[in-house]
């Protein structure tokens, strides 16, 4: 699975040919949510509220690039990295 970004040990990544809704995986230590990529909602897992606070800072400011690496995933093709939250 591609890492696309990291940022305050946290680990953005995105399988291949993953299913439906498009959505990147958020890592924290042992914690991971799935969140969709339209709606920045979690619809798996969980994460620590600061965790997510800064995912869904990033994500909101990176949704088309979000979007633009869902559909390379999608055709096979290795998901461009994307810029961190500073």
């Amino acid at each position: 699975m591609p890492e696309i970004c990291r940022f305050y040990g946290i680990i953005i990544r995105m399988y291949y040919d993953d299913h439906n809704p498009p959505h990147f995986h958020a890592i924290y230590g042992d914690d991971e949510a799935w969140i969709n990529i339209n709606t920045l909602a979690i619809f798996f897992g969980s994460l620590p509220s600061r965790a997510l606070g800064l995912v869904i800072e990033w994500a909101s400011m990176r949704q088309n690039e979000l979007r633009h690496d869902w559909e390379l995933a999608q055709n096979q093709q290795k998901p461009e990295k994307i810029k961190p939250l500073k």
